[in-house]
């Protein structure tokens, strides 16, 4: 068992900024869509009440990850095809569905998936596709291969 955590820094009106860390040390910072205060342990009525539907961050709690999903819509992308389309898949999270961790710039390139990268402009992460490969590469292959249970705590 492998575990990854993503610890929320900085909730702004308009994206959230985090660092994700993958077994206690530091490896790169996530965008998503503000964070709504949404919890794992709400109803599914509430989190519904309080998503925006493609607008919103996950809610904060324990997932674990499918490394094995290949993603229908970047299976063909230049940065998934090393990986043979396969792409992070958060699973079990209560009102959500097709969550991937992925490259992306801005919310806008995001519906609720974290987006990885390094966070040096302001509600924007860069080198997101290098970033990428170093987490697919120096963890998420490696735990894949091996045949880890990844456990993801959004914090």
């Amino acid at each position: 068992m492998r575990s990854c955590k993503l610890k929320r820094i900085a909730r702004k009106a308009a994206y959230t900024i985090s660092k994700f860390y993958a077994d206690g040390g530091y490896v790169c910072d996530m965008l998503e869509p503000p964070d709504r205060g949404l919890k794992q342990t709400m109803s599914l009525a509430e989190i519904q009440r309080l998503k925006v539907p493609g607008k919103t961050a996950i809610p904060t709690g324990l997932y674990r990850l499918d490394l094995n999903t290949v993603s229908p819509k970047f299976k063909d992308r230049s940065w998934a095809k090393p990986y043979g389309g396969r792409v992070p898949r958060i699973v079990g999270i209560p009102g959500f569905s097709g969550v991937l961790i992925h490259p992306g710039t801005s919310v806008a390139d995001t519906s609720a998936c974290p987006l990885c990268g390094e966070n040096k402009a302001v509600g924007k992460v860069l080198n997101s596709q290098k970033t990428f490969h170093r987490l697919m590469n120096d963890y998420f292959e490696l735990a894949r291969k091996n045949g880890d249970t990844v456990w993801l705590s959004v914090e």
